[in-house]
């Protein structure tokens, strides 16, 4: 019973999201598709609760690349891409920034994580040209499956499946699988072993 309402719930949210995604499809296809994506993003980022759960990843199961319905995402959280994959299972806390990322099946990310699109974005080199014109390269950021993010972490880099990254830590190099990493920069402090 509990699985059919969920359904339902899902159908209902759908209907109630696809008027914003018709927008974002019409400004994506006008050639403002990013900028629309993250000012609808912000919009839905303001709604509490189960509602606004149910707001949010019923809007993003229509726009992003990939987004599993067995997926939260909670009050505050903004994506400013839509080349952006949410597996299954995945618990995204309150207050987070996500840029193009890959994040895998049963992730838990806390609040007020941060995974930018790669440490490229911002080119700094001509001096005579001010940075904010400088562009930068967006990459997509891989998160493995069962992966745990703490609380204000900063990721750049890819993470492996099954790691654990501890809060406030800054991940600048790609972490190995089963790893446990914290730091500024994150520095592997050991193993996940059976």
């Amino acid at each position: 019973m509990k699985a059919l309402l969920k359904q339902f719930a899902d159908l209902c949210f759908t209907v109630f999201v696809f008027p914003l995604f018709c927008i974002y499809f019409l400004c994506r296809f006008a050639g403002m598709g990013d900028s629309s994506f993250w000012t609808i993003s912000q919009f839905l980022s303001l709604f509490p609760g189960l509602t606004g759960n149910y707001l949010r990843k019923n809007f993003y199961r229509l726009s992003m690349t990939r987004c599993d319905k067995d997926c939260a995402v909670l009050f505050g959280t903004i994506f400013s891409q839509a080349n952006t994959e949410i597996g299954k299972g995945v618990y995204i806390g309150p207050q987070c920034n996500i840029g193009k990322c890959s994040i895998g099946d049963h992730c838990t990310l806390g609040s007020g994580v941060h995974i930018m699109s790669g440490k490229r974005q911002h080119n700094f080199d001509d001096l005579n040209t001010p940075i904010q014109e400088q562009g930068g390269i967006f990459e997509k950021v891989l998160i493995g499956e069962d992966t745990w993010i703490g609380n204000c972490a900063l990721i750049m880099a890819n993470v492996g499946k099954k790691c654990v990254i501890g809060a406030g830590a800054v991940v600048t190099k790609d972490v190995e699988d089963f790893s446990i990493a914290a730091g500024n920069p994150a520095q592997i402090i050991r193993k996940r072993t059976v």
